[in-house]
């Protein structure tokens, strides 16, 4: 008796853990395609950018920029006019995978004010990092299509002669 109590548990708990690992694995998320190419490169996963040179959060699953404007918090597709001189290529960008993170903008502007000026980190425009081209806007994403369809159509053509 004990030792099928012991067969049972073991079989359950095998389960739990199977389960549990699923859980884990769905939850991890890569967005490396929704990401701009002014981001920086080297994160599979963002969910808002700190630019401290102007104090702008950007949000990647919605493409929005959150800067404040007399006080509130304002959501925008672009950046507005006072910003027109800022380069998203060469400011610092700081990845905050934190919700709501201008809701704590405070703790971001001094943990993050020193990276003020700091110009240097490379984008995702610039990297031959193939990863990074099946973003629409990156310069190599047309090659990569190219590529992926060919391999593609190549594919088909295997599993046609395969069935044939």
């Amino acid at each position: 008796m004990k030792k099928t109590i012991l067969i049972v548990t073991l079989l359950l708990s095998g389960f739990i853990f199977q389960s549990a690992t699923a859980q884990v694995q769905v939850r991890f998320n890569v967005n490396i395609g929704s990401q701009p190419v002014w981001g920086p490169v080297g994160y599979d996963h963002v969910e808002y950018y700190y630019m401290p040179d102007i104090d702008v959060f950007y949000y990647v699953p919605k493409h929005q920029y959150i800067y404040q404007q007399r006080g509130r918090w304002m959501f925008a597709s672009s950046l507005p006019a006072r910003y027109n001189n800022y380069d998203l290529y060469r400011g610092y960008k700081v990845v905050i995978n934190d919700p709501y993170p201008y809701r704590r903008a405070e703790t971001y502007r001094s943990q993050y004010g020193t990276y003020k000026g700091r110009h240097g980190q490379e984008v995702i425009r610039n990297s031959q990092d193939p990863r990074y081209f099946e973003i629409k806007d990156h310069p190599q994403h047309n090659k990569w299509r190219n590529d992926n369809n060919r391999g593609n159509d190549r594919n088909r053509k295997n599993d046609r002669n395969r069935h044939n």
